[in-house]
């Protein structure tokens, strides 16, 4: 099995359940992992074998411009758009995190986890 991932990728984006933060937006960093069983040997160094993680990074990129209320939503949209482009992909995790979420005290950031 082979794990690619992308870790930390962060963005400013409107998503949230209240207006106010469809407004002011946040930060938020996405963690996204694809696992698959090669098809071919990795040592013919062929990318088309593989997975891009320049594409994972494409693909979460455009997901995070889509405002949505729930980050549970955007996560599982990168998750279903990764295993869309990539359907030899046995799993897909994606976890979401808005730092400084609006609560009623000091918290580093807020997460969800999706596997598909």
């Amino acid at each position: 099995m082979v794990t690619i991932a992308v870790h930390g990728a962060e963005f400013f984006a409107y998503h949230g359940f209240y207006a106010e933060e469809q407004i002011l937006g946040a930060r938020f960093i996405v963690d996204a992992e694809v696992t698959f069983q090669p098809a071919a040997d990795l040592k013919q160094d062929n990318i088309s074998e593989t997975v891009n993680y320049e594409e994972i990074y494409r693909v979460v990129s455009t997901q995070m411009k889509h405002t949505r209320k729930l980050i549970e939503t955007v996560a599982q949209s990168i998750g279903e758009e990764l295993k869309m482009k990539y359907p030899f992909v046995d799993s897909v995790k994606v976890t979401l995190s808005k730092m400084h979420p609006p609560l009623a005290g000091k918290v580093d950031h807020s997460s969800v986890t999706v596997e598909l």
